[in-house]
């Protein structure tokens, strides 16, 4: 089974495809670049503000199913400068302070919208967490 996660909170999907997906006590959040919810467009800033608002983007996500960075297993970052990689590294160690997940860094030739970064999480709920599920399709 699987149950389609969205929050006003978050970016909406710019593709075909869902902020999130829960499968059982598994959370599969998609890559959230550094767009403000609210205007749709890239924050301005340098790369650490746009690290910060790709990290609450998944924030928002994790929160609409009762979750926070403390359930987050896995991560994958794509950056398009890996010379951003220290600053990055830096931000995230701020939202991850303890038992941080295994994670994945790659550099790619762009990103969507112009991003310097985007971020992708999956995240493990507990036993007797938020389990609920779309049964209605």
């Amino acid at each position: 089974m699987k149950k389609i996660i969205s929050t006003d909170e978050a970016p909406g999907a710019i593709g075909p495809y869902s902020q999130a997906v829960r499968s059982r006590n598994l959370l599969f959040c998609s890559g959230q670049i550094p767009l403000d919810p609210k205007s749709g467009e890239i924050v301005s800033g340098d790369i650490a503000a746009q690290t910060r608002r790709a990290l609450d983007n998944i924030a928002a996500v994790l929160r609409a199913e009762g979750l926070t960075f403390d359930n987050v297993v896995k991560t994958t970052i794509f950056l398009t400068d890996l010379r951003d990689f220290q600053t990055v590294n830096e931000v995230y160690s701020s939202y991850f302070k303890q038992r941080p997940p295994a994670r994945s860094t790659v550099q790619v030739s762009a990103l969507p919208k112009g991003a310097g970064v985007e971020i992708e999480a999956i995240a493990a709920a507990e036993e007797g967490e938020q389990t609920a599920y779309d049964t209605s399709g």
